[in-house]
C-alpha cells in the first residue's frame, strides 16, 4: 500500500484546506462564551473554586496559579482548607483573564496594569434600587410612616 505524503509547497496547501475546513465546522457549532459579566454572577457572599472556575471559565490549577502572581486574589479558606472567594475577587479574576486572553498582556504586565489603576475604580457600583430608597424626597415619608407606627404602639 503506498501513502501519498505531500511535501513542499503542497503541505502548506494541504494544511490551508484542512484549516478552512475545520473553521468552516466551528462556525457551524454555537459554542457559548464561558465569560461571566459582573451582572452575571450570583449574588451570594462566598464562593468556591468550582463554582469560580465555571464562572470565570479557566480551569482551578489555573486560579491557584494566579492566587501566587496576584497578590489580590487572596481568597480566604474555610475550616476544612477550601478556598472561598468573594465576589470582589471574582471580579478581579475576570478582568486578570480579559487582560491575558483578549489583550494579550503578560503576567507581570498585567500585574502593572491593575497596580496602575485607580483603586476607586474597582468599587462595585451602588445598586440602583438602594439608590432609589435613600434618594432625598423619600426621608419625609419614611418618618411619616415610622410617626404612624409610633401612635399605633402607644
Amino acid at each position: 500500500m503506498e501513502v501519498n505524503v505531500p511535501t513542499g509547497r503542497s503541505i502548506f496547501h494541504a494544511w490551508d484546506v484542512h484549516k478552512s475546513v475545520f473553521r468552516d465546522i466551528l462556525s457551524m457549532v454555537d459554542v457559548p462564551e464561558p465569560n461571566a459579566e459582573p451582572a452575571d454572577i450570583p449574588d451570594k457572599l462566598y464562593f468556591r473554586i468550582g463554582e469560580v472556575s465555571d464562572l470565570v471559565g479557566v480551569e482551578p490549577y489555573v486560579l491557584r496559579y494566579w492566587e501566587t502572581e496576584f497578590p489580590a486574589v487572596g481568597p480566604k479558606k474555610s475550616d476544612t482548607g477550601h478556598r472561598m472567594y468573594r465576589r470582589r475577587e471574582v471580579e478581579l479574576l475576570l478582568k486578570i483573564k480579559h487582560l491575558l486572553y483578549e489583550k494579550k498582556y503578560t503576567i507581570e504586565g498585567a500585574r502593572q496594569f491593575l497596580n496602575s489603576e485607580p483603586k476607586g475604580k474597582r468599587k462595585r457600583p451602588v445598586k440602583s434600587q438602594q439608590a432609589e430608597l435613600f434618594a432625598g424626597d423619600a426621608l419625609p415619608e419614611i418618618r411619616k410612616e415610622l410617626a404612624a407606627i409610633l401612635a399605633l404602639l402607644k
